[in-house]
């Protein structure tokens, strides 16, 4: 049981690396074009404190800090991107539960086939969308997975003797997705940013009132 526990961690490091050094970066360049090695080293407090607390809602006002003092975030963006991304966006905790309950299948001699293969993956990235923000919570929403494919829920006991180190790795990459997906909302919405900041500064130039008169004449104009 040890070396099977021992290789599942291995395995769900390995997997939690990949997507963290490769498969984010990669979607980070592709929507940005901007260099991820400084834009991660410029999250080292928000990871180092994800890592410290075990859970991406404890992290949230150091990622907002990092992501709008260090990587020039519009804090317009942070300030919804990441309060949403803490709740939902925890593909760090999906992955795990998917690997784990591949493994409890193994220990069981429980061979699953392609469909249950299939089922386990989607259950796992449903249930880790509810997952709270808190330390472990992909245990309590596991049971979901296990049950999906007729797995006994009584080996997650076994998981608790590894999980408390796991899910610090776990966290630290669902807060990266979080600081991630900003500069990626952020760069989807330039032109939008763009237009609120020119009617802002209309409105504070006294220019007020063009700007509802143009507002309202777009308006007649449609529905005409």
């Amino acid at each position: 049981m040890m070396s099977q526990l021992g290789m599942y961690m291995v395995t769900v490091l390995g997997g939690i690396a990949i997507h963290f050094f490769i498969v984010l970066p990669l979607i980070f360049f592709a929507f940005t074009r901007r260099n991820p090695v400084n834009y991660y080293l410029n999250m080292l407090p928000a990871m180092a404190t994800a890592f410290g607390t075990d859970s991406s809602s404890a992290t949230m006002p150091v990622t907002m800090r990092c992501v709008e003092e260090n990587n020039n975030i519009d804090r317009r963006i942070s300030r919804f991107v990441i309060p949403v991304g803490a709740t939902i966006n925890m593909d760090g905790t999906a992955l795990y539960e998917a690997v784990a309950c591949l493994f409890i299948a193994q220990v069981k001699g429980v061979s699953l086939n392609f469909g249950q293969v299939v089922v386990t993956g989607l259950t796992a990235t449903l249930a880790a969308v509810g997952a709270a923000g808190i330390p472990s919570a992909g245990l309590v929403t596991m049971v979901m997975v296990l049950n999906a494919v007729n797995l006994p829920t009584d080996m997650i006991s076994v998981l608790l003797t590894v999980d408390w180190f796991l899910d610090r790795f776990r966290t630290i990459t669902n807060v990266m997705g979080d600081a991630l997906g900003c500069a990626i909302v952020q760069e989807l919405c330039t032109e939008e940013l763009a237009e609120m900041d020119r009617e802002k500064e209309m409105l504070g130039n006294g220019d007020g009132d063009v700007l509802l008169q143009g507002r309202a004449d777009v308006e007649i104009g449609s529905t005409l």
